[in-house]
């Protein structure tokens, strides 16, 4: 059966003395054969010949390395072949840095004798067998770099990989009982606990992989994960290096395809009037383009619109008129003055104040989070640490659907004026921002709602002293609130405080001390750090911490739906936008609130 080795395997091979031009600076080197070599899974021989090798890296101007170090850079591959004797062939020229010329000099020296190949195999197959023993041909594989080694890899007993896999130390002594009288001495099968040991560390090493490229595939973050199985690095390595990545969810397209001109064309005021009015023939007709793109939108998603899909190529593109002579006045029934999205996070204040809001996403998403780090033992001469590793756990988001509803006179639907048109968008947005806002900040995560920072079990607290029926923190309460956040070691990222108009108030008029003449609150600011004013937030609540902690998670499209019973005796049409959306909080610590 084919067989697919995953991460970085070297071979190492010694260069010639007479292979060597001191002149150019270059040497000519051998650096590939078809000499089987013993590896975990069996011997492996790499296949010459002409389609086996893929050689696109190498040729172009390919690396060469010392000790398969990428940030220990000397040189670079000008030449490379299979010649016919089916040797890898290859010519190499040193550069001019301070390290290029220490490693130059060392293989002018004959110090410096051994060149080792990084290769990946991508497809191969076995190929023989024999009393157990496999050997395996690649007959798809990609050398990428070239490296000037000072150990060569043992290929005899199968360490020549970069990666370092755990050896298991088998012993042939074996301690049996006594026989006893009339009893058989136990037979031992020694070759069964090797071949036993070997599925272990194939297997731990297999699932290492597996585990690394599924994250990276999960984070988008493929490149670093093929690295890491280069280096080496554990499970949890690469878990930490995730946690320091901003974070970049697989963000699918659920464009449809329109074009500048077809966007330009799409006016939610006819989609809305369209399904205010689903007997007026003309109506229908008018929006039959608007129709059509919801379906196309639906498709692309693999949902079913409750009423009209606003496609995400509307939502996102920022389009404006032209300049009147360039024909602005002409167009402007079709034409959108604003990007909707932009628009929907301009409005909500935990946006301004930095929460990361991640869109377009299908399915529910996890995130990583180290809940505990490894812990450094003290140890005598000799002794081996306690084994300690990190903790990881996830937030996990999924869709919760909010709904947010605008009244619009039927005679307004009938306008064509690109500032309706654009009232009509802002006007939604504003709605949605008010609703995710207000469960961003205080939702209790019942009735399928999110659950906000101030529902988020772990936060800190400081109680605040009551005065005259408002909470309003002092200097040194607000003091108090950031060391909360600080002592947790989570005074970092987008800091910033959120309060309600009322604390506010108070703390604008709020002396700092008694000397200074300045106010807990000016400019915008307490103690450094910006304030945002919002009746969303509690009464006589303070929140602070690190915004980018907290996530506003967005799924798909628009849904626009129309209500033509609740305000038909006055004429109105609402109309409702619905979302979907979560929220989620990565690490309570980065967040405290006085109360």
């Amino acid at each position: 059966m084919p067989k697919k080795i995953e991460g970085v395997l070297t071979r190492s091979f010694t260069v010639a003395t007479s292979a060597i031009d001191e002149e150019s600076r270059t040497i000519s080197l051998a650096f590939s054969s078809e000499s089987p070599v013993e590896r975990w899974f069996g011997n492996e021989i790499l296949d010459h010949g002409t389609k086996s090798v893929r050689l696109g890296r190498l040729t172009d101007s390919g690396p060469l390395l010392v000790d398969h170090d990428s940030r220990d850079h000397v040189g670079v591959v000008e030449q490379i072949s299979i010649d016919k004797d089916r040797v890898g062939r290859a010519g190499v020229r040193f550069g001019k840095s301070d390290r290029a010329n220490e490693i130059w000099q060392d293989v002018v020296d004959g110090i410096r004798t051994s060149v080792s190949v990084g290769y990946r195999i991508h497809k191969m197959h076995m190929e023989s067998e024999e009393d157990g023993h496999e050997t395996y041909r690649a007959t798809d594989w990609e050398p990428y770099e070239i490296s000037m080694v000072s150990v060569p890899a043992d290929a005899g007993v199968g360490v020549g990989r970069s990666e370092q896999l755990k050896i298991i130390d088998l012993k042939e002594e074996t301690k049996m009982p006594k026989p006893t009288e009339g009893s058989t001495t136990p037979v031992v099968d020694t070759e069964a606990i090797k071949q036993q040991a070997r599925d272990q560390v194939r297997s731990a090493e297999l699932a290492r992989i597996t585990d690394i490229e599924a994250l990276g595939q999960m984070h988008s973050q493929t490149d670093a994960a093929r690295q890491f199985i280069t280096e080496g690095k554990t499970t949890d390595e690469f878990r930490q290096e995730l946690l320091k990545q901003p974070i970049k969810p697989v963000e699918p397209n659920f464009d449809i395809g329109m074009t500048s001109a077809e966007v330009r064309q799409f006016s939610f005021l006819r989609a809305i009037h369209a399904l205010a009015n689903p007997a007026d023939r003309r109506a229908q007709e008018a929006a039959a383009f608007e129709f059509e793109a919801s379906r196309a939108a639906a498709d692309k998603m693999g949902r079913t619109a409750q009423g009209l899909f606003v496609p995400t190529d509307v939502l996102k593109r920022d389009l404006t008129v032209g300049s009147a002579t360039g024909g602005g006045h002409t167009v402007a029934t079709n034409l959108l003055s604003a990007n909707f999205i932009d628009s929907l996070e301009n409005a909500m204040l935990v946006a301004k104040l930095g929460a990361t809001v991640l869109k377009d996403l299908v399915g529910n998403i996890a995130i990583p989070r180290q809940t505990a780090g490894a812990t450094a033992y003290w140890v005598a001469e000799s002794a081996d640490p306690t084994e300690s590793a990190a903790a990881f756990d996830q937030v996990t988001m999924s869709p919760k659907t909010v709904g947010a509803f605008s009244d619009i006179s039927r005679k307004l639907l009938l306008q064509s004026s690109i500032d309706v048109e654009a009232f009509v968008r802002n006007d939604l947005a504003l709605r949605l921002a008010l609703a995710i806002d207000n469960k961003a900040i205080a939702g209790d995560g019942s009735s399928n709602t999110p659950t906000g920072i101030l529902s988020t079990t772990g936060i800190g607290s400081v109680t605040l002293a009551d005065q005259t029926g408002v909470k309003v923190p002092t200097f040194g309460e607000m003091v108090d609130i950031e060391t909360e956040v600080s002592t947790d070691n989570a005074l970092l990222g987008a800091l910033a405080y959120m309060t309600t108009p009322s604390v506010a108030g108070g703390l604008k008029q709020a002396a700092k001390d008694a000397g200074s003449g300045q106010f807990v609150l000016e400019n915008g600011q307490a103690n450094g750090y910006n304030v945002g004013v919002t009746n969303q937030c509690a009464a006589n609540t303070t929140i602070f911490g690190n915004w980018a902690d907290l996530f506003i998670a967005m799924w798909g499209g628009l849904d626009l739906n129309v209500d033509t019973s609740t305000g038909s005796t006055s004429g109105t049409v609402r109309v409702v936008a619905l979302q979907d959306v979560d929220v989620a909080v990565r690490h309570a610590q980065s967040f405290a609130k006085g109360v």
